[in-house]
């Protein structure tokens, strides 16, 4: 007697608009997968970049285990983080945990952040991402935007660092009003880094991205120290461990996404410890994600600084429907019940 699973996975190619450039390489596609509870009750998306190393066979097969499971899906909160487990890859435990609670949310006819006991998302302004490229294309991108307030620059390909400047200097002049925040993607040593904060105050930055390695929390609050610029630790969050440490170093603020720390679970407790216990700047991010995964983020809205949710702007082929942006890339929270989007069927 065959045994209808509780779960099943799909994986799509996200197409992007234009080839996308950080200081680990170029990509015109990104992997990712969603998770599909039995009867539709709920979804969720584990979706991570190459350049973290995770395999995904080992995502695949994680949720293939967890498909067999006999026990009922959890009916609390505080029974999601259990029945995930903690065996998987973070992005694969992510995904299982958001359709968790999108089913749980569902059910009780409660969105994610009534669900989660958060604050109402009021509506933010998103960055948009440029990527690396010459100055020229890179100044010419943001002359494309001009509705968007706020923009993310990657830089940090090692040795390129009069080239950054010259790329700043380009954009500023493209958008002379635009709140600029740079991305360096772990690329800058420690000195470098250092050096570097000091033409960066020349370009009015509002803050600067994992400077130095996703390791080297002593060098994060070394640049911390060396400018009045928040320094935002990315690659270096993915566990509450890691947010005890970059505090302990004196880093001003955390860029928290769902792919590196497993999900909903453990996302929503380190925002709540790192904004009212350790009184960190939150900046709300994602990696090259469908709505489903970045409409859950939008949820944590309430208690963010910042938001960094433009990936389902930057991909043609998005499955999903119901996180919305604004002509300013303000961005809103899918509406209704659980993440609160829905799907497009004749876009896969």
């Amino acid at each position: 007697m065959s045994v209808t699973p509780c779960l099943t996975w799909e994986r799509l190619t996200l197409k992007l608009r234009n080839p996308f450039r950080v200081s680990y390489g170029v990509s015109e596609t990104r992997t990712a997968f969603l998770v599909h509870l039995a009867a539709e009750s709920g979804v969720g998306e584990g979706t991570i970049p190459p350049y973290y190393g995770i395999d995904f066979e080992q995502m695949t097969a994680f949720w293939d285990q967890a498909a067999q499971k006999s026990e009922p899906f959890p009916e609390t909160l505080e029974d999601i983080p259990a029945w995930v487990g903690a065996a998987g890859p973070k992005p694969a435990r992510a995904a299982l945990d958001i359709a968790l609670h999108d089913r749980l949310g569902r059910q009780t006819g409660l969105p994610l952040y009534q669900l989660l006991g958060l604050p109402y998302p009021k509506p933010m302004p998103s960055s948009f991402t440029i990527s690396i490229d010459s100055p020229e294309e890179m100044a010419r991108m943001a002359a494309e935007k001009p509705d968007y307030p706020v923009l993310k620059i990657k830089l940090g390909t090692p040795g390129e660092e009069d080239l950054d400047r010259a790329r700043l200097t380009a954009i500023r002049q493209a958008r002379p009003a635009a709140r600029l925040r740079v991305d360096a993607n772990a690329g800058w040593s420690r000195e470098g880094a250092v050096a570097l904060v000091k033409m960066l105050e020349q370009f009015d930055v509002e803050m600067i991205e994992q400077p130095v390695a996703r390791d080297d929390f002593e060098g994060m609050g070394l640049v911390q120290r060396s400018t009045g610029i928040p320094v935002v630790a990315d690659e270096s969050v993915q566990s509450m461990e890691d947010v005890e440490k970059l505090y302990e170093a004196g880093v001003h603020a955390i860029n928290l996404k769902l792919m590196k720390v497993g999900g909903l679970s453990n996302g929503a407790a380190i925002l709540r410890r790192a904004k009212e216990e350790f009184h960190m700047g939150v900046m709300l991010g994602c990696m090259i994600e469908t709505s489903v995964g970045v409409g859950a983020m939008a949820h944590l809205m309430g208690l963010a600084d910042w938001v960094d949710l433009d990936p389902p702007i930057l991909i043609s082929n998005d499955p999903y429907q119901g996180l919305t942006f604004g002509e300013d890339a303000r961005v809103t929270a899918p509406q209704g019940a659980g993440i609160g989007v829905t799907r497009i069927r004749e876009a896969v």
